[in-house]
């Protein structure tokens, strides 16, 4: 859930360049940064900071690109969001109204879509460690498909079917062993990662499914990784599935649904985005002619341009001996951990118009929690920010708050949904008082022996 950051030699985009191929956002003169129709300055001023803020028309623009991109290429394709990018009900909601699914990887997902009000007919659980009593609750509500990712998951949820009367459909996730080409800690493809069913052993795999009591075998999927810029290894890996399914079918077995993953990657910062007609035309070639049903689990790429976290600049710290100073936020890793955990560049803009226009420095940009991995930007060249002056960091709609913790005792952040020139609170920002209220301090520390 990551991307290929620091391997792109040269400059990193000006301010002008950020904007230019983000059309959601736009620098007026006089209301500073407006995403969609609304000052996020508004915001910062009637909620504080750090606060999420994420776009209802970008995800509809964003979805009915993706959706015309497959229908223009001639397929059939259903499109269930990956909930883990971001789980907010107000943005299940807005996906399922343009037509998404869900795609899960808990219990506690699946929960959440059918909270959203999506149909359990349209949502497919995903995940490489479901438990038992995750299996029944998928099969209580009668969801579309569970993803199987080895042959214990699969004996595993015969006898859970079996015990509930129901009957499970299912699908293979197959590891076919192709590189993705992208940060090592998002690559699901290969076949050192946990995910997924060896290749050379699906064909025997699924027929042993197609015979184990409670199951019904539906079909494959594959799902390589994430933040994918080329279209080479979606084409590599569709492939193998091709081949796979024919095998299949040779054996008299049937072969319905065909779960293509998700992946596509975003411009962060130098990345190419991946292009959705593209990807149609990937799938059009090497899967189009089987016959099946098509699904896609899009994540990123829906949810990450639609999304900004506002934050202030709490101080200037100056640098040692030379060094650039430290520009300390009040957003932190807690907030946002995708820079600690993958080194992720995400591009900083400041709200005030007159910000920035300021002079350029080079700065590292950083948090106030306790961890030298609490940093936003080494070496970034951006306009002098003074104390109180407030930035907005950008392409944090996925894996942003649905990451956030409250580590160093820090409430969650506020967050709010803009939609053309409105704009709403769709979670308020955490007491503090709240971190501890479901603490218990066992009796003896409450009345100690000995104390009167």
């Amino acid at each position: 859930m990551a991307d290929t950051f620091s391997t792109h030699p040269g400059q990193d985009p000006t301010l002008q360049d950020l904007l230019a191929v983000r059309p959601a956002l736009s620098m007026h003169a006089i209301d500073g940064l407006v995403f969609e129709d609304v000052p996020l300055n508004a915001i910062a001023d009637a909620l504080g900071t750090p606060t999420w803020v994420m776009g209802a028309q970008t995800l509809r623009t964003r979805y009915h690109r993706l959706d015309r991109a497959m229908r223009d290429a001639g397929l059939d394709v259903d499109i269930h969001f990956a909930v883990k990018a971001n789980d907010h009900l107000a943005i299940l909601k807005i996906l399922h109204a343009q037509g998404a699914g869900a795609d899960v990887v808990s219990g506690g997902e699946l929960r959440r879509a059918i909270a959203a009000g999506i149909p359990a007919r349209e949502i497919v659980f995903s995940g490489v460690g479901k438990t038992r009593a995750e299996m029944e609750l998928a099969l209580h509500h009668g969801i579309a498909r569970i993803n199987v990712e080895s042959a214990e998951e699969l004996d595993l949820l015969s006898a859970v079917a079996v015990a509930c009367g129901r009957t499970a459909p299912v699908a293979l996730r197959i590891n076919p062993d192709v590189d993705a080409g992208t940060h090592a800690k998002i690559t699901t493809g290969l076949a050192g990662n946990k995910f997924g069913i060896p290749y050379d052993r699906a064909v025997e795999l699924y027929a042993h499914a197609a015979s184990l009591p409670g199951l019904h075998a539906a079909g494959v999927a594959v799902h390589i990784g994430s933040q994918i810029e080329r279209m080479q290894p979606y084409r590599a890996a569709y492939a193998r599935v091709a081949d796979l399914v024919r095998a299949i079918r040779a054996r008299g077995l049937g072969v319905d649904v065909i779960d293509c993953g998700g992946g596509l990657g975003i411009s962060y910062r130098h990345e190419t985005e991946g292009a959705p007609e593209a990807l149609a035309h990937a799938i059009r070639i090497e899967l189009g002619g089987l016959g099946t049903r098509l699904e896609i689990e899009p994540g990123r790429w829906l949810a990450g341009p639609a999304g900004v976290l506002l934050s202030t600049v709490v101080l200037r710290k100056r640098g040692y001996d030379g060094m650039p100073p430290f520009i300390v936020l009040d957003a932190a890793m807690n907030d946002l951990a995708r820079p600690s955990l993958y080194d992720a560049w995400h591009g900083i803009i400041p709200l005030s118009a007159r910000d920035a226009v300021a002079p350029s420095e080079q700065v590292h940009v950083v948090g106030p929690v306790c961890e030298s991995g609490d940093t936003f930007g080494h070496d970034r060249t951006l306009p002098r920010l003074h104390d109180g002056a407030r930035v907005a960091l950008l392409d944090t709609g996925a894996y942003g708050m649905v990451m956030s913790s409250t580590y160093n005792a820090r409430a969650m952040a506020a967050q709010v949904l803009v939609d053309g020139s409105r704009w709403d609170v769709i979670r308020a920002r955490q007491k503090v008082e709240s971190l501890w209220a479901g603490d218990i301090i066992p009796d003896p520390l409450t009345h100690p022996a000995g104390a009167e």
